[in-house]
């Protein structure tokens, strides 16, 4: 037979591996059995032994090697075999195919090694990887740079740090794969120092950078905000290297500022990049989420859609998340729809997604059906529907879900317990709440942190026990947050105590001094109580010290076009249209025995204009425009960026109840679902 058709049919073979096609192989391997006589020239039979198994036809790939006689095999045979085997995730079999070349008195080769130490770390078997160091030692095969790298990192992923160590100090020689593994590993195990001493170490000894080492670098940078720095340095050696169009590096980028909060920089990046793919759609999207600009995250989604990018789990994911935080539930469905059309609504990641954006938008129906279809769940899955029930103030179902969690052998995490003890605070179960709190560090063996506490104090302050709560703050094993204070201060302003809710004010603005809510919190509680003087001292001292309230506001989205309203806002185009149904739900729900609640009206008024001041809310005028626009038998969405006030709460009801309509609220705290005069909350919010 020529050596110019078995180079040919060698050829077939590695296009086959190339394509990954099992058929095109199988037909070069019959047409080899048709025109080469048994047996087959060894440099053949490893290039079909190098086929099967890198196609993940293992036994295919076996077959063959048991028909080679012993004294024919090689260590190409051997290592053709392994390394496809490890290729495909057969990491037991590779190991045993390694014993059966060492009983067949082969010796390994700076090939085999580093397959077979991969298989170790991806066993993480200390015992094999061992064995196969000390074989490589005694073979003087450990001394080859390749095979030195690989005992390393086999070394770092199954945690023998000290052995890693060692050999990385051993090594005579270190190349930039050797350097790309040593950083790499300092960035998984959280050591990013670590790593960027290795990234110095590399520049000193006069070594060049790769995409790889910069993307691990920025990789580590972008896990702490702190080494946000470095990063920028780093991006700078990007530039002077000639990478920043390489399109794995300037993702790498894009991903960093993304994660350090620069999002305008990650942008800027993400804009010079001439060949994008779907990494960087997907990256600066996650950056746009991240950073709490979800709009700005649907509408680059959008575009990628335009630009023929498709929806993979990742960017879905992530857009998904950006209607979760915007309440996009249009948005949220569109994307669905895709995500259905893709088949990736099964992926565990994509349908928790999904789950938490339905419950985020208020619409536990779907969110329900969508956890009830997902062929795989997570912990996460499990937390967004527990969420979901927390914020819509369904403790009942929380806590059968809780105990359904555990019976299903899901064990709880942190996130679990945050939820459960906000189901709790939001349906007023004291005591079941604080059994599950105590049982935290007991049964679960979890540290109770600042957001537990913060759950427990507002629980106890929403039932009126503000004493008890400022008990709990005192004995708490550290300082108290923001949000702990905030709770305080919260349950101090409905129960009316204003002797804690200075303390509770005081610690707020050594916290947080620039947050003008705090400030106005106090100042109504001074307000409520008739406390008019020192009300507006409260104010002055806001206003001495530059301290701005931020607006109200709510916003209601009609078919795709957000609508946002102010406190006595006049300006929309429909204000006639506006002004005229405040007017009639007005009259109609004095017929029906509504008066307002003017007890939190902004200024020492007469009576006639603090009920004006209530009127004209932001969230009522955006419900008088959804009246106006929205046909009946939909629901009214409405966000509003403060929590909704007294009055608007029972006008709301009321509205509910004459307009025959379903009202849903979101409010910075949680969601109000009005129906046939009642609210889920049971007015216990």
């Amino acid at each position: 037979m020529a050596s110019t058709t078995i180079s040919t049919l060698a050829s077939h073979l590695q296009t086959a591996i190339t394509t990954r096609s099992t058929v095109s192989g199988r037909a070069t391997h019959a047409m080899i059995i048709k025109t080469i006589n048994f047996p087959f020239p060894p440099f053949i039979t490893n290039h079909l032994i190098n086929m099967y198994s890198k196609l993940n036809l293992h036994n295919s790939a076996q077959l063959i090697v048991s028909l080679i006689p012993p004294h024919h095999r090689s260590v190409v045979t051997w290592t053709s075999l392994i390394a496809g085997t490890v290729q495909n995730g057969h990491f037991y079999s590779a190991i045993a195919q390694f014993s059966n070349m060492h009983h067949d008195c082969i010796l390994p080769n700076d090939f085999t090694f580093p397959c077979v130490f991969k298989a170790c770390n991806s066993l993480r078997s200390p015992v094999i990887g061992k064995q196969v160091h000390a074989i490589a030692i005694k073979l003087g095969q450990i001394r080859d740079v390749f095979v030195g790298c690989s005992a390393f990192d086999m070394y770092c992923k199954i945690g023998l740090k000290e052995d890693a160590c060692k050999v990385f100090d051993e090594m005579p020689e270190k190349n930039l794969a050797t350097w790309n593994t040593y950083m790499s590993n300092a960035v998984y195990d959280g050591k990013i120092c670590k790593a960027i001493d290795g990234f110095v170490k590399l520049k000193r000894v006069g070594g060049e950078f790769s995409s790889i080492t910069f993307c691990v670098v920025l990789n580590g940078c972008c896990s702490d905000g702190f080494y946000m720095g470095f990063g920028k340095q780093v991006h700078g050696f990007v530039v002077r290297y000639g990478y920043e169009q390489n399109v794995s590096v300037a993702n790498g980028l894009v991903d960093f500022y993304g994660k350090c909060r620069d999002v305008s920089s990650a942008r800027v990046v993400f804009d010079d990049i001439c060949n994008r793919n779907d990494v960087s759609w997907c990256s600066m999207v996650a950056a746009y989420e991240q950073n709490d600009e979800g709009e700005k995250a649907c509408m680059l989604f959008l575009q990628a859609m335009r630009n023929s990018i498709e929806p993979k789990d990742f960017i879905v994911s992530s857009v998904i998340s950006a209607c979760s935080g915007i309440a996009g539930l249009e948005m949220g469905r569109l994307v669905h729809a895709l995500s259905v059309k893709a088949c990736i609504d099964v992926n565990v990641f994509v349908g928790s997604a999904l789950v938490d954006m339905y419950a985020k938008c208020g619409n536990i129906e779907d969110c329900e059906r969508m956890f009830d279809e997902m062929p795989e769940r997570n912990l996460i899955t499990w937390n967004a529907l527990l969420s979901g029930y927390a914020h819509l103030g369904l403790a009942d179902t929380a806590l059968a879900l809780f105990e359904e969690m555990k019976h299903g052998n899901v064990t709880p995490n942190y996130v679990t317990f945050v939820s459960i003890l906000a189901a709790c605070s939001r349906a007023g179960a004291v005591d079941v709440g604080l059994s599950i709190f105590e049982s935290m560090r007991s049964r679960y063996g979890i540290e109770p942190g600042s957001e537990h506490y913060a759950c427990v104090v507002d629980m106890l302050g929403r039932a009126g026990m503000v004493e008890r709560a400022y008990e709990l703050i005192k004995r708490m094993p550290f300082n108290p947050t923001v949000s702990i204070w905030g709770s305080l201060l919260g349950a101090c302003k409905v129960h009316k105590n204003n002797k804690l809710g200075k303390i509770a004010a005081d610690n707020l603005f050594q916290l947080d001094p620039q947050d003008s809510g705090n400030h106005i919190i106090l100042s109504n509680m001074f307000a409520a109580a008739g406390r008019w003087e020192e009300a507006n001292v409260v104010r002055m001292e806001m206003k001495q010290g530059g301290i701005n309230k931020g607006a109200g506001c709510s916003w209601i989205t009609i078919k795709n076009s957000v609508h946002t309203f102010q406190a006595k806002d006049t300006r929309h185009e429909r204000n006639a249209d506006i002004q005229a149904m405040l007017s009639k739900l007005k009259m109609e729900m004095k017929g029906a025995g509504y008066t307002a609640d003017t007890s939190l009206a902004l200024f020492d008024l007469e009576e006639e204009e603090r009920e004006s001041e209530v009127w004209h809310h932001s969230e009522k005028i955006a419900l008088a425009f959804g009246l106006c626009v929205i046909p009946s038998g939909l629901p009214i969405r409405i966000t509003k960026n403060l929590r909704i006030c007294f009055d608007c709460h029972t006008a709301f009801k009321f509205i509910a109840g004459i307009t025959n309509r379903e009202i849903i609220v979101r409010d910075n705290n949680r969601f109000h679902r009005f129906t046939k005069y009642q609210c889920s909350c049971r007015d216990y919010w």
